[in-house]
């Protein structure tokens, strides 16, 4: 499984979003980011469990991703933060990303991986990127593939 491409897939599921009327369009990012135009998405670090099957059959990946949204005054943002952080509909994070696992029997991210699961959500609070103060929050998505790749 080449991470720079499952990285780079989950970045462009994320841009699929569909933001509420008057939010700019979610950008997004397969790094963290030196800075960004919230809202943005990102995916950080990373975790991975080698050799799931024998022989180098499956890795296990946990991406920790983040999304962060302006701070413009102390409701709007949470808001916002919330619906991106729901568990169903069109501004949904975790809808996005699982819907980029592909039809049954095909893989996902376009092939970089075999399936993703969006498995929680965690750590809403404020980050600070180029001393600018964010609201935001982390998803860690589960991602599997071939350990021979």
């Amino acid at each position: 499984m080449d991470i720079y491409s499952v990285r780079t897939g989950l970045a462009d599921a994320a841009r699929a979003v569909t933001m509420p009327s008057g939010i700019a369009k979610l950008t997004a990012t397969p790094y963290a980011p030196d800075s960004v135009n919230a809202p943005h998405f990102y995916v950080g670090d990373y975790t991975i469990n080698f050799d799931r099957v024998m022989r180098r059959g499956l890795d296990e990946v946990e991406f920790t991703c983040a999304v962060v949204v302006s701070r413009s005054d102390d409701l709007s943002g949470q808001k916002v933060l919330d619906g991106l952080l729901s568990g169903a509909g069109a501004g949904s994070l975790k809808a996005a990303l699982e819907a980029a696992r592909g039809a049954p029997g095909e893989f996902a991210l376009g092939g970089a991986a075999d399936d993703l699961h969006v498995m929680r959500m965690q750590s809403y609070r404020f980050y600070e990127i180029a001393g600018i103060q964010y609201l935001g929050a982390e998803l860690v998505v589960k991602v599997i593939g071939d350990g021979s790749s």
